[in-house]
């Protein structure tokens, strides 16, 4: 039969145990953050140095390739599943107006919707699956080929010539995006409307213009603008931070999508809670 002592070991690594497993957790995810944000504010340091002095040059051939990579490339997908959703919402909002015979009010329902939410967080996960992973990855190939021990021993910033090319596309894209997804969704929406829902044209343009203020747009825009900052620095930091070859760029890819769609949603709720504060919603 155990002992007092070799119960209360028992008990206690049974307390212990989860709260260290929750003490280390934290403490990576703290790590982690911190070793992003750094990245991200060196990233913009470079940005604004590039902007104050001519004596500081960005790689522009570098971002219009990434640009064109990251943002041109994602145009159609972005365009299929944002008109998919616009689509969708028509479809799904018409029967419960209907039974209060307000079926006109799906295009005030769906510009809202679009403008402010769902926009900019269509083009940001579709931007993280399609760039975000590839990014993590290419950069992560590079560390693993010591390309960028190459760069460093050469005194060149590995920040300045591999982050801030990817970063400033992301974002770029990423609010280009954003405009993009408003404009398909809200477009398919209407189609679906006038020729499923007999909406006469003229009378959702109306509505849609009624209830669709600017600032709805530009807080959308604003977001898409953010979403890619955060899709840029997360898939950068991941990629420079890969260990272990092969493997270690396979997860630095999984890692990045999965982080991504947390911190774009996280970021969404935090602005969304800001503007009801203050009343831009």
């Amino acid at each position: 039969m155990p002992d007092d002592s070799e119960r209360q070991g028992g008990l206690l690594g049974v307390v212990v145990g989860p709260i260290s497993w929750v003490g280390a957790t934290t403490l990576r995810l703290l790590d982690h953050t911190g070793s992003i944000t750094r990245l991200c504010l060196e990233a913009l340091h470079w940005i604004w140095l590039s902007l104050v002095s001519p004596r500081v040059r960005l790689p522009r051939t570098a971002i219009v390739s990434q640009i064109v990579r990251v943002g041109v490339r994602s145009i159609m997908i972005v365009s299929i599943v944002s008109g998919a959703v616009g689509l969708i919402l028509a479809l799904q909002l018409s029967p419960p107006l209907d039974e209060f015979g307000s079926r006109e009010l799906v295009a005030n329902i769906i510009a809202v919707a679009v403008l402010r939410e769902l926009g900019p967080l269509i083009g940001a996960i579709v931007l993280t699956g399609f760039a975000g992973a590839s990014i993590a990855a290419e950069i992560g190939t590079m560390v693993v080929s010591e390309e960028i021990e190459a760069l460093e021993s050469q005194a060149l910033s590995p920040v300045r010539f591999l982050v801030v090319p990817r970063i400033a596309a992301a974002i770029l894209a990423m609010t280009a995006l954003a405009v993009l997804a408003d404009v398909v969704s809200v477009g398919s929406a209407m189609a679906m409307s006038v020729t499923v829902l007999d909406i006469p044209s003229a009378t959702y343009w109306s509505n849609t213009l009624d209830q669709a203020k600017l600032v709805d747009f530009l807080t959308g825009v604003g977001k898409g603008t953010v979403f890619g900052l955060l899709i840029g620095a997360i898939a950068c930091g991941n990629g420079l931070k890969v260990t272990g070859g092969a493997a270690g760029v396979g997860q630095a890819t999984t890692m990045t999508v999965v982080q991504c769609v947390v911190a774009i949603v996280f970021a969404d709720l935090l602005f969304t809670s800001i503007f009801y504060a203050i009343g831009l919603v």
